[in-house]
């Protein structure tokens, strides 16, 4: 393995759950297919395996504490807007001291229907806006 990322996916209720789930699944092939491992919660733990509440928040974080010696950074992923608050609570309850990569997918022009709109990189402002409220260091894509 080349390293151990702690994912978190976020995810908006009034956006499409089929985004996260998508977003979920991309995300965790592409870093298996680079030997990455990867750590986040399942689709049984929160809904679509992504987080979108304080709840979900508190049950990431104690996952990521309970791996705090494989885990050598955080990536977030935003396959829809997210839920900045949720996203930046869990590093913070994590405890963990290590690199926090922010990625938003773009939204395509030919699917800005309700069924496909993403606004991920709103998202990310709000999602960063958050973590440097909270003191947490993280870089963009």
């Amino acid at each position: 393995m080349k390293g151990c990322l702690g994912v978190i996916v976020g995810n908006r209720g009034v956006f499409p759950g089929s985004l996260a789930e998508e977003g979920r699944r991309e995300a965790v092939d592409i870093l298996k297919r680079q030997g990455i491992e990867v750590i986040l919660p399942s689709s049984n733990e929160t809904r679509y395996g992504a987080i979108e509440s304080f709840k979900e928040a508190k049950k990431c974080a104690e996952l990521f504490r309970k791996n705090r010696e494989r885990i050598d950074g955080i990536l977030v992923s935003l396959p829809n807007f997210g839920d900045e608050r949720a996203i930046a609570d869990t590093i913070r309850m994590s405890t963990l001291s290590v690199p926090v990569l922010i990625q938003a997918y773009p939204d395509e022009l030919s699917r800005m229907n309700i069924e496909n709109r993403r606004d991920s990189f709103c998202g990310k402002l709000s999602v960063c806006s958050n973590l440097k409220q909270y003191g947490i260091p993280f870089s963009l894509t």
